[in-house]
């Protein structure tokens, strides 16, 4: 079943853009990230323009984010007071990072600039979480387990002035660090389309020194707002966002996320946490022999 994507400017087949929706919806339920790390990617493979697919994997990030909030907020897992600052700096990122972006279009190297910094992130990201989930297998076969980490803000954080007190998180910290933090994950979330909770969420709990039972919901309640004002910013500047793309890929998300969180309950985290990263550094090669690779016949003519 053909669709034509207005924005795009090509006909997909519906069903493969729905099924790419729900094996990252999947992912999502069973590894508890957005998934719009890997959104974007997978369409560029399927010959989506990065773009539109950058543009585009923002809202459904939107979209996927809301439910989640919710189950955070019910169980009282959100500090609000800081995701409000991070909000704020998000918004503002997302501001700054339209004009990033029309700018690298303007100039054409747009394309290449998208794939250079996903092989950048997706490679150490997942290169931290194979190193993190080897750990854990190991220690989980009878390995000594590290020596656990005191929750602490960084120095850099403590030296910032104007502290203020976040009562949800227990943190007396100056509202510039996480603003700071808000406003880079704008940036990426416009240039990449990503929600940026697989940066945001080592952050808080690394650089901000948050209590793990508020750090997910908080992230979460970032990205929705960021995500949506990163549409509108996409929508009314780039005119990048294709809204039937956008809903093919919700569509198939909501059902992947709901069966990828029953998966995860029968399966060991540990062995959860290597299979994302091993994905994860995947695509980052596959993004890398994109770039690197010379075919054969730089131009080609196809007869329809």
């Amino acid at each position: 079943m053909d669709l034509y994507l207005p924005i795009a400017n090509l006909s997909v087949n519906a069903l493969v853009i729905v099924a790419l929706g729900l094996g990252v919806g999947l992912l999502s339920g069973m590894f508890g990230v957005g998934g719009g790390f890997l959104t974007t990617p997978l369409l560029i493979f399927y010959g989506i323009p990065p773009t539109v697919a950058a543009a585009s994997a923002a809202s459904q990030v939107t979209g996927a984010s809301v439910s989640g909030v919710f189950a955070h907020f019910r169980r009282g897992g959100v500090d609000v007071h800081m995701g409000l600052v991070l909000v704020a700096g998000g918004v503002i990122g997302s501001i700054v990072g339209a004009g990033v972006f029309t700018l690298l279009q303007a100039t054409g190297v747009i394309d290449t600039v998208i794939a250079i910094l996903y092989v950048l992130m997706l490679g150490s990201i997942g290169g931290l979480m194979l190193h993190e989930s080897v750990t854990a297998v190991r220690v989980g076969r009878g390995a000594v387990p590290p020596r656990p980490r005191k929750r602490r803000h960084h120095p850099l954080v403590a030296m910032l002035p104007l502290r203020w007190r976040f009562y949800r998180s227990g943190l007396y910290i100056s509202p510039l660090a996480p603003l700071l933090l808000g406003f880079f994950t704008g940036i990426l979330t416009v240039l990449l389309g990503v929600g940026g909770g697989f940066i945001l969420v080592p952050a808080m709990l690394y650089l901000l020194g948050m209590g793990t039972q508020v750090v997910v919901g908080t992230s979460l309640f970032q990205i929705l707002f960021v995500t949506a004002a990163a549409t509108m910013v996409h929508a009314t500047t780039t005119k990048a966002v294709d809204i039937v793309l956008a809903a093919l890929l919700l569509l198939g998300s909501v059902a992947g996320a709901q069966l990828g969180a029953r998966f995860a309950q029968k399966a060991k985290p540990e062995y959860l946490r290597l299979a994302l990263a091993l994905i994860v550094l995947a695509v980052a090669l596959r993004m890398l022999l994109g770039l690197a690779w010379r075919p054969d016949e730089i131009y080609s003519v196809e007869l329809l």
